[in-house]
Parts: C-alpha cells; sequence; structure tokens
C-alpha cells in the first residue's frame, strides 16, 4: 500500500460532483479546489474554516498536486452527440500545469476510450511529457446523487482503474481514504461500465413514466401495481424505486453507446 501521507490532491471543477470529492479528500490530505468561476471560489473561501482545503481559480496551484482529479460536466449538443468540450478544455489547462509524477484522474461521465484517446493526447501536448514514464492517468466514473442522504459519496462504492496496475492500486488506496473501493479490468471497462449504469436508470425511469400513464389512464395506482409485481422472486423492485415524476434521459449515455455499437464490427 502506497503512503499517503503529504499527498496533494487538486479537484478542477466545483459543481456538485468535484466539491464534495474536494471536501471528502480534505479530511485526510492537503487539498487545492480550482474553478474558473471567480465568483464561486471567492464564496467558498468566504465559507470556507478549514486549514486542509484552499479554493482558488489560480491555475499554477495545479502544479503543487500529486493527484489532479477532472470534475466538469459532459453535456449533449444540439444535434444530440456527445460534447466533450469541457474535458477538452480541463485536460488542456491541466496539460500546462502539470506536475511530473501526477496522476491525473478522469471523474466524467465518458464513453469508453475518452481517457486514453482523447485526454491522453491532450495532456502529453500540453505538458511536452510523455505519459507513463512522466505521469499516469486513470478514470474513476462520479457516482454523486444529490439530495440523496442514503448513498452520500462516503457510502457508496467508487471503480478505480489506472492506466496499469501500479497505477489502479494507486487510486485504490487514494479513494479508499473516503469510500469504498472497486478495482475495475482498466480503464475503458470503467468508462463503459459508467455509461451503463446511467443507461439502466434512464430505461427504468423511461418505463415506469410510460407505464405510469397507461396506469392512470385505466385508473390504476401504480405503487400498487409495483408492490403486488415485486413479489415475485426476479422482479427487480429496488430498480423502480424512483421518482415516477422525473422524465429525465441521459442522451450522453445513450447516444455514447449508440456511437460505440455502431462502430463495432461484429
Amino acid at each position: 500500500m502506497l503512503s499517503m501521507k503529504h499527498k496533494t490532491v487538486c479537484v478542477v471543477g466545483l459543481g456538485y460532483v468535484g466539491l464534495p470529492l474536494a471536501e471528502a479528500f480534505s479530511k485526510h490530505l492537503k487539498v487545492t479546489g480550482y474553478d474558473i468561476d471567480s465568483d464561486k471560489i471567492v464564496n467558498l473561501n468566504r465559507s470556507n474554516n478549514e486549514d486542509n482545503i484552499e479554493f482558488t481559480s489560480d491555475q499554477s496551484k495545479i502544479k503543487e498536486a500529486d493527484f489532479v482529479l477532472i470534475c466538469v460536466p459532459t453535456p449533449v449538443t444540439k444535434s444530440k452527440e456527445p460534447d466533450l468540450s469541457y474535458v477538452k478544455s480541463a485536460a488542456e489547462l491541466v496539460g500546462k500545469n502539470l506536475k511530473k509524477s501526477a496522476v491525473v484522474v478522469l471523474e466524467s461521465t465518458v464513453y469508453p476510450g475518452v481517457t486514453e484517446e482523447i485526454v491522453k493526447p491532450i495532456l502529453e501536448g500540453k505538458s511536452g511529457m510523455k505519459c507513463g514514464a512522466d505521469f499516469k492517468i486513470g478514470y474513476s466514473p462520479e457516482r454523486i446523487n444529490p439530495g440523496d442522504e442514503a448513498h452520500t459519496l462516503e457510502k457508496i462504492t467508487k471503480i478505480v482503474a489506472g492506466m496499469d496496475d501500479e497505477t489502479t492500486e494507486i487510486l485504490a488506496d487514494l479513494y479508499g481514504l473516503i469510500t469504498n473501493v472497486y478495482k475495475a479490468k482498466d480503464i475503458k471497462t470503467a468508462e463503459a461500465a459508467k455509461v451503463i449504469e446511467n443507461i439502466q436508470r434512464d430505461l427504468n425511469i423511461a418505463l415506469m413514466n410510460e407505464l405510469t400513464l397507461i396506469f392512470h389512464k385505466m385508473h390504476l395506482d401504480t405503487k400498487a401495481v409495483l408492490e403486488a409485481a415485486s413479489t415475485k422472486w426476479n422482479f427487480e423492485s429496488a430498480f423502480y424505486n424512483i421518482s415516477l415524476s422525473s422524465r429525465s434521459f441521459s442522451a450522453f449515455a445513450v447516444n455514447s453507446f449508440i456511437s460505440i455499437f455502431l462502430s463495432v464490427k461484429i
């Protein structure tokens, strides 16, 4: 096990994913929270009473970190294609301010291949360093569910995957400081796992929405129907413990995998 004593972490992107991550790590390590939103930084510093965490818009602070965690959004374009512009911009920023021997971890929801085929070349190009020899990369998909007190960061299991076995073990030690850890086979496996997590939930939400509309027209109580159905041993009732009013659908996840499936030769 690698000693994490005196190691430093920089979280790039202080949204609903990055901020809780920064706060969790600050209980164990020195943390820098970076965001381009200067107003957000001012507000965070105003309310910050902890010595172990610093919030900043000064990109040079990234160079001080042993671990850099990229936590930026991955929305979709108007044409429903994955928008990786935030990920690419963050990778460029980190690459220009990367400490030798640092480990860069992507937390954003992406399709398989993004970390190694898009982020890695950007980091190498902007830093002038070679991945593997001068720095390492990894992936640990975010699993933050805002407002869900039953599944906070400390109570869930985080998937971690590094570019090699050594990096995976290092990331397991790092994230093991704050939560439970599952070591994935490789980075692409971890990326794919994140996408299908989203797809499964989105499909269940969509299914429940449609069934609720149908049951409403039939004057049936959806909850009562689900409770009856869940008495069968193979009915996955846990999958349907969702907000029936939600009509969210992860276009990023679905469109990402559609693109991948169409490109795979069977």
